[in-house]
């Protein structure tokens, strides 16, 4: 069993990854991109714990701007968002996470918190862990991921 931080849209509010980091001592984090030194500087703090990132549309990155990764025998999809345009809706989401035969696809660039699970794909964008906006608290994803009973679980937790 693998549990994953999720972070997206930290936006230079390092101090709330690290109280999240401190809180759920995860196994790995992913971070969404916006912004991608934010989670530099995280990995500095946490050198232990193994880093995936992204960039967002606020980063100035030669990086792919989607990754997929293999965690725990699930291919998990990566991205920031704004490159499916989720702003306008997941649509555009739904068919490459299908097409790449993905099990879940985490994104952000919203600062909303959104998770579901629609044709046997898991969707979890953790909302903005630094600028929330639209009346949010800051908020943060955990992805559970189980290969040994073929299960993924998401849950979203926010700062008071």
């Amino acid at each position: 069993m693998k549990n994953i931080l999720v972070l997206s849209d930290s936006h230079g509010n390092l101090n709330n990854m690290i109280l999240a980091v401190r809180k759920e001592n995860p196994d790995m984090i992913i971070h969404l991109g916006d912004c991608m030194g934010d989670a530099q500087n995280l990995k500095l703090k946490f050198p232990g714990i193994p880093m995936e990132q992204v960039p967002g549309n606020c980063d100035c990155s030669q990086q792919l701007a989607e990754r997929e990764l293999l965690i725990e025998g699930k291919k998990i999809l990566i991205c920031h968002g704004h490159t499916y345009n989720v702003k306008a809706g997941y649509l555009n989401l739904a068919y490459a996470a299908q097409e790449r035969e993905a099990d879940a696809a985490l994104f952000g660039h919203t600062h909303r918190v959104y998770y579901d699970k629609h044709n046997q794909v898991t969707y979890l964008n953790p909302g903005s862990i630094g600028a929330p906006g639209y009346g949010t608290p800051p908020s943060y994803g955990m992805l559970y991921i189980d290969g040994a009973t073929d299960k993924i679980d998401v849950d979203v937790f926010y700062f008071e």
